[in-house]
């Protein structure tokens, strides 16, 4: 007893002094050499996807590419007086995957509007008994909707669980087997929130009971595809979504005198409209001129719309997402074209009520703007039509329709290429959907102008933010960035392609995007099909890059850290205290007098008496932080030296990028 006590002394005596041992203190945050990453992680998922061979380090969608696609027949009907939604709908599942599906995973969004379900920052404007499914079939055999708990020995059954949820599971007794077809049947209804305390888009989806914006507005089969199987995400509001391409063939029922917009082509004019407004859309596609189908005088059955009860409008579209509309019995109905190459011309209509009219004064000319730019950036518009809608989201994009004025139309048209031509998944990565919608904005905007669009400043910027511990990493699941979701989903993006634009040229960068959205199109791309497609586009391994800005939230921070002269010869040491590399670049401005300026390799003159010089980002890859930037121009004076001139490196502290003469 007495040994094993002195034992026990003797070892917490020794823990005791190695806890209290002096630990090496580092004389720096930063440390004297740095370890420069040159690939990117590959993740379970994207590891599974190379070992199916259905994507590859070409960026292009691999030899055993697949991806799911479901057909939507929907009948819904509106009852303005209580705001309620009553449907009906079948899909039919293509599984063109290799697995046999033994489950089905719905996505219910509008359960969001539950008091008892988890939510982001996003607010409804009211409490409803979101989507209530009254019936599921499936291949016509009736699934449980209230099954009773399971227990360890019960025997399979049909049913639907989470039904409450914005995630709902139906489990199968017969899997849909790889490469069939099966038919999916659901009745249900949901009520349009409305009111003044909404927060957040799509969390308020009507004007009293006078207009009604329907988003997220049916059930809808979750994406199922090869790097994760089910996308089981929960639906928390700010977030956005993932979607199965398809056909929808949708017919809604509204009172007479009300119009109806939506997610493609309405197939039944004859049904729905007067002689005098199918006349009137009959001469939309002749000029550029605003041509008004319905005015606001035009109110009511017989005059906006034929006269009767309830009239059923019915839009089908070929290829697409999703599906929204919009409906009033006040709208003002407006319409022109845009041209689009190698296509012609396309109607773009708007709808909007009076009293919000000045909010689309300029709506059509901006968006037929943004239509043919992009048109010409990256691919034709794809889809016959584009509808801009009124109501109390004034944000938000669907296929051919966006929710939106004159404010938003360039942005939320530039969503019809990503994601509803991309199919990329917003809920996850949301800086391929509006990270590059924010880039391509500033592209248009310039255009609009007409004058150079300027990514001058943006990569810089980002050392000033950089290091957040809000900041979620772009590869961060965008649907838990919290408190960072609108830096990481919108803003961070342009500043990487400033960089990118830094080191590899903003032309190329443009040329490899619109090779990229040709390949993708239609498709379901993921981070690390970009990340190697442009590698391949732009003809260099770019996965550094790529590492510090998608999975870190590092930066460069470069400066001059003394400048010698030497017969010629001038050395500028830059340091570069962060994690992330960048080429050198340095404005070099000389006297206006002296000897010739000598010509060197890697340099360039921008004017008589400035040059820029270039060395590529490999100078740090032995993971020194000082680099001697040796430039032999000759025995001309130099007045001032500029570190990263066109501001495209992340860096907090840009004073110290600037040596001049005293």
């Amino acid at each position: 007893m007495k040994n094993s006590f002195l034992l026990l002394l003797f070892l917490s005596v020794q823990t005791f002094a190695q806890q209290k041992a002096p630990i090496p203190q580092r004389e720096t945050v930063e440390t004297q050499n740095r370890a420069i990453r040159m690939d990117v992680p590959l993740t379970n998922s994207i590891r599974k996807a190379f070992e199916a061979g259905t994507r590859d380090f070409s960026g292009k969608p691999g030899a055993n590419y697949w991806q799911l696609e479901t057909d939507f027949t929907i009948n819904a009907r509106l009852d303005p007086s209580t705001q309620t939604i009553t449907g009906s709908e079948k899909i039919l599942i293509h599984n063109s995957s290799p697995d046999d599906l033994d489950q089905i995973v719905l996505r219910l969004d509008h359960n969001v509007f539950r008091g008892d379900v988890p939510r982001g920052t996003s607010v409804p404007a009211e409490n409803t008994e979101g989507m209530i499914v009254t019936s599921i079939k499936i291949d016509g055999k009736v699934v449980d909707l209230n099954p009773a708990p399971s227990r360890r020995n019960d025997p399979p059954t049909l049913k639907a669980t989470g039904l409450k949820s914005t995630i709902a599971t139906i489990s199968l007794l017969d899997p849909i087997k790889a490469g069939s077809s099966a038919e999916l049947e659901i009745e249900w209804n949901t009520k349009l929130p409305g009111g003044e305390n909404g927060r957040g888009h799509r969390m308020t989806q009507r004007f009293d009971s006078t207009l009604f914006q329907p988003t997220q507005w049916f059930p809808r089969l979750a994406k199922y595809d090869d790097l994760r199987g089910w996308e089981r995400s929960l639906y928390l509001g700010p977030a956005e979504f993932f979607n199965n391409f398809g056909k929808f063939d949708v017919s809604i029922t509204v009172p007479a005198g009300w119009i109806v917009s939506g997610t493609g082509v309405l197939q039944n004019p004859q049904d729905v409209l007067t002689p005098i407004a199918i006349q009137r859309l009959s001469s939309v596609l002749n000029s550029d001129e605003e041509v008004t189908i319905v005015s606001e005088e035009e109110k009511g059955p017989g005059k906006a719309t034929l006269d009767g009860e309830m009239l059923t409008w019915r839009f089908v579209a070929e290829k697409v997402n999703d599906f929204a509309w919009a409906t009033s019995d006040r709208f003002i109905w407006k319409a022109t074209r845009a041209m689009i190459p190698g296509k012609g011309p396309i109607p773009i209509h708007e709808v909007f009520i009076p009293e919000r009219a000045r909010f689309f004064e300029n709506a059509l000319s901006r968006t037929r703007h943004a239509l043919e730019f992009y048109s010409e950036l990256w691919a034709p518009y794809p889809f016959p039509q584009l509808t801009l809608q009124d109501g109390p989201s004034a944000g938000m994009e669907y296929p051919m329709v966006i929710n939106s004025n004159q404010g938003a139309a360039d942005h939320e048209t530039a969503h019809q290429w990503w994601p509803m031509m991309l199919g990329t998944n917003e809920t996850r990565y949301g800086w391929m959907d509006e990270g590059f919608n924010q880039y391509m904005n500033i592209l248009s905007s310039a255009a609009s102008r007409n004058v150079p669009y300027n990514l001058d400043g943006l990569g810089q910027s980002y050392g000033r933010i950089s290091g957040s511990e809000d900041e979620a990493p772009l590869m961060w699941s965008a649907n838990d960035a919290g408190s960072g979701y609108g830096f990481q989903t919108y803003q961070k993006t342009p500043l990487m392609l400033s960089m990118l634009g830094g080191v590899v040229g903003d032309e190329a960068v443009i040329n490899a995007m619109k090779k990229y959205t040709d390949t993708w199109a239609f498709k379901h791309p993921s981070p690390w099909d970009y990340m190697f497609f442009m590698n391949n586009a732009l003809g260099e391994n770019l996965e550094w890059f790529w590492y510090y800005w998608l999975f870190t939230t590092e930066s460069v921070e470069g400066s001059i850290e003394k400048v010698s002269f030497d017969k010629g010869r001038t050395v500028v040491t830059v340091k570069q205290a962060g994690e992330m590399p960048s080429p050198v670049v340095l404005k070099v401005e000389f006297e206006a007098e002296g000897p010739a300026i000598k010509s060197i390799p890697n340099g360039k003159m921008i004017d008589d008496t400035t040059a820029e010089v270039t060395w590529p980002v490999s100078v740090w890859f032995e993971g020194n932080r000082t680099f001697d930037a040796v430039m032999e121009f000759g025995d001309r004076k130099i007045k001032k030296i500029t570190l990263d001139p066109y501001g495209r490196f992340p860096d907090k502290e840009t004073s110290d990028n600037v040596w001049e003469v005293k």
